[in-house]
C-alpha cells in the first residue's frame, strides 16, 4: 500500500537528471520505500509544511525537499521541489526558503 504518490517539480527533475544512474536508482528506490512505509529516516519533516526525502549513497547526503498536497480528495501527493547535496549537518536555511517559495507558487497556480 502506498500512503502517497510522489511528483517531481521542474527543479527537482533537473537536479535528479544531473546525477549518475546508480544514484538516481537509489533515490527513486528510497522514495518508493517512503511511499509504502512512512519511515522518518526516508521522509522527515523539517518545518511547517516542508519535508525532506533523505538518501545517503556513496558518502553523499542527497536531499530532495518536498511538500504535501492533500487537496484532491482522491490521492495524497507529495511534490519534490528541488534537490541538493547536503554538506553540513543542518539543512541550509536558504534551501528551506527556496522550497517554501516553490510551494507557494504551486498553490497559487493551482
Amino acid at each position: 500500500m502506498h500512503y502517497f504518490q510522489t511528483r517531481f517539480l521542474e527543479e527537482a527533475e533537473k537536479f535528479i537528471a544531473g546525477l549518475d544512474a546508480k544514484t538516481i536508482k537509489k533515490i527513486l528506490y528510497n522514495i518508493d520505500l517512503a511511499e509504502q512505509t512512512n519511515d522518518p529516516k526516508l521522509l522527515k519533516k523539517l518545518q511547517n509544511d516542508i519535508w525532506e526525502f533523505r538518501t545517503k549513497y556513496v558518502g553523499l547526503q542527497i536531499r530532495l525537499l518536498a511538500f504535501w498536497d492533500k487537496s484532491s480528495g482522491k490521492e495524497t501527493l507529495v511534490f519534490a521541489t528541488h534537490g541538493f547535496i547536503k554538506k553540513v549537518d543542518k539543512v541550509p536555511k536558504n534551501e528551506i526558503e527556496r522550497a517554501v517559495r516553490i510551494r507557494a507558487q504551486y498553490f497559487e497556480n493551482k
